[in-house]
């Protein structure tokens, strides 16, 4: 790597052996004495080699603090790219209570934005890295990085081999994402219901989506047939139809449907990928009572689904009326949701993307079928008058809200996952 391209390397075991404040310029910080927790060197664990800076709550719940060490020779614009490696023992919840983040500041000190967070995803031998890309803010010519820990009475957590590195490559996961805003009338069949959607998928692909959103119910809406009487086995007769489009036109598609398991009879969303195979399925969660009036059953898991472009989730109308299905799979990864809805509130839809920090891409008959971003701002709608829309999204790109910064991991830090919910007594 070459030296310009450096900014810090910090691999901790090559400090010098004895000292609780290492070399290289990392200090210990707390915002009041009280609740400072432990800080030493450790000379016997490390990630590749022995030499870690530890922090320890102590048996103090109220511990908070970090290790933080200031770097000078940054740009404002410049993408850089942030990695650390950290084992922690007796934590409750990692992603609240270890708290990697850089601090951007103009030459006076002064912060430039709210601070980045990052959190680590597991890696070898019980430690996890944190890899986190970020641009430079206007104005900063340096960043403290903070190591930072607190929260976990009984906890510890070991920090090494810490990199800041500009990044002249930045990754661009772009990804065209597509919805349909169609409700079939006065049709005869769920086939001639379906047919019309394969109308629009045609048209859609000539946008050359990646993925592409239909709506809740393609198989019941417009005809007068019944939840139960067009329900089928999944895979099963519609699938086959949508994977045929997939395959021709080398896109995912998702959809509602009416999946019967013997007896049991689900509202389903299905996952077709390019090759037009069945690539997942999500049971929708939160029945209204007319549903459940009318004989469907509730599904009881909230998968996530890998794609050769990011990794999704899929909810079915009723579930955003819910924080806990997208929070669920925003915590399992999930980047973009799609929302297969009959008709709902778009407020709440919104929402969902931004107290998750997600992309949301809603196909519906009674409200707006549009393509969210993870801060709220509606990217492209299709409306009666233009049923299909297509748009790129980049996975990778940073949003920032006014006065937030970056809420991706930040929204994982803040909140109290561990205060349980009263249950209802009535």
């Amino acid at each position: 790597m070459s030296a310009t391209a450096l900014i810090i390397f910090a691999t901790i075991s090559a400090y010098a052996a004895g000292t609780d404040i290492p070399e290289s310029g990392w200090q210990s910080w707390a915002p009041r004495e009280e609740i400072t927790p432990v800080f030493k060197r450790d000379d016997l664990v490390g990630h590749d080699a022995a030499g870690s800076l530890l922090i320890e709550s102590g048996g103090n719940g109220a511990a908070f603090g970090a290790w933080k060490q200031t770097v000078t020779n940054v740009a404002p614009g410049k993408i850089y790219r942030f990695n650390a490696w950290y084992r922690g023992e007796g934590i409750d919840n990692e992603r609240r209570s270890v708290i990697p983040r850089l601090l951007w500041m103009n030459g006076r000190g002064e912060a430039t934005r709210s601070p980045d967070f990052a959190f680590g995803e597991p890696g070898k031998d019980d430690w996890s890295r944190v890899d986190y890309l970020t641009q430079a803010p206007a104005g900063a010519t340096q960043v403290e990085i903070q190591l930072g820990f607190g929260f976990a009475p009984e906890g510890r957590v070991w920090w090494d081999d810490v990199k800041l590195v500009e990044e002249p490559n930045p990754p661009m996961r772009t990804v065209r994402v597509g919805t349909i805003h169609h409700r079939p009338r006065a049709t005869k069949s769920a086939a001639e219901s379906i047919a019309e959607f394969a109308e629009l998928v045609e048209k859609a692909a000539a946008e050359h989506p990646d993925i592409i959103c239909l709506p809740e119910g393609i198989t019941v809406v417009g005809n007068p047939q019944s939840y139960i009487e067009v329900s089928e086995a999944v895979p099963g007769p519609t699938t086959k139809l949508l994977g045929d489009l997939a395959r021709k036109h080398r896109c995912y598609i998702v959809a509602g449907v009416y999946e019967r398991v013997g007896k049991i009879v689900y509202n389903t969303a299905v996952l077709i990928d390019r090759e037009g195979s069945l690539a997942g399925t999500y049971r929708k969660t939160h029945l209204p009572r007319e549903e459940w009036e009318a004989g469907l059953t509730p599904g009881d898991e909230y998968p996530v689904f890998d794609t050769d472009f990011g990794r999704v989730g899929l909810m079915i109308c009723w579930d955003v009326q819910f924080p806990e299905p997208a929070r669920a799979m925003a915590l399992k990864g999930a980047e973009l949701i799609l929302l297969p809805i009959w008709g709902g509130n778009e407020i709440l839809a919104r929402a969902r993307a931004i107290e998750n920090h997600v992309f949301l891409v809603s196909s519906s008959y009674d409200m707006q079928s549009f393509v969210v971003d993870p801060a709220g701002a509606i990217l492209a709608e299709a409306t009666a008058e233009h049923p299909v829309a297509v748009t790129e999204i980049n996975l990778d790109q940073q949003i920032l809200q006014p006065w937030l910064g970056d809420m991706k991991y930040r929204t994982w830090k803040e909140r109290r996952s561990d205060i349980p919910v009263e249950p209802e007594t009535n």
